[in-house]
């Protein structure tokens, strides 16, 4: 299940990072993602309508690929795969929560920044990682530097991530998707403006069309 969903993930290229305060936004927004060519969604546990939207959007969306971001908890995780995401997102390197998905047969991600950090999830047997936050913590020439001795690892840059700079990490080989919220800001989901999410979700399709190819 790990390759597959990495594959999927490889695939899809952008992986939407959404932030849902009410969970009858679901459905609205995964149209809009599915329509703009962005059939995913990291719907991050920071709010209480988080484990209700995944729910939503894996039932209403059976080809998308549902997961859960800012994953702190082993609770957090079982209760977002009983809801039915499809892989786990964290936003750093928590062995706990780490050695209980793996134990359990989620995919995981968890979030690293330093080598040692990186060391620890190889240790576990994992050779994907999120890299957050991306930007801050020294962007694409960091993740360059770094994959030299970890040859085997592969990254998922998320923070600050945007339009503007998404085509230089997705053509560098190690970088298997991307995460962004620039298509789905705060702000549009909460005015109803799914219209302009579903435009800025195709922008981003095209966007790894162009560097990636494929349909």
């Amino acid at each position: 299940m790990y390759e597959e969903i990495k594959s999927q993930f490889e695939k899809i290229g952008i992986i939407p990072v959404v932030v849902l305060e009410d969970a009858k936004d679901a459905k609205p927004l995964g149209e809009a993602l599915m329509k703009g060519g962005l059939p995913a969604a990291e719907v991050t546990f920071r709010t209480e309508a988080a484990e209700e939207a995944i729910r939503i959007l894996s039932k209403e969306f059976p080809d998308m690929l549902v997961g859960a971001g800012t994953v702190l908890t082993c609770d957090q995780a079982d209760a977002a795969m009983a809801a039915g995401a499809k892989f786990i997102v964290a936003p750093g390197f928590n062995p706990t929560v780490v050695k209980h998905c793996l134990e359990k047969g989620y995919p995981v991600t968890p979030g690293v920044q330093t080598p040692g950090e990186m060391e620890q999830a190889m240790e576990l047997g994992l050779d994907f990682v999120k890299f957050f936050p991306a930007e801050p913590a020294g962007g694409l020439p960091m993740i360059k530097a770094v994959a030299a001795p970890y040859t085997n690892l592969k990254f998922m840059p998320t923070g600050g991530i945007n339009k503007d700079n998404v085509k230089d990490y997705l053509r560098y080989n190690k970088i298997v998707a991307c995460g962004g919220t620039w298509m789905v800001k705060g702000n549009l989901i909460e005015e109803g403006n799914f219209q302009k999410v579903e435009e800025l979700t195709r922008e981003a399709a095209a966007i790894v069309k162009e560097i990636r190819g494929g349909n």
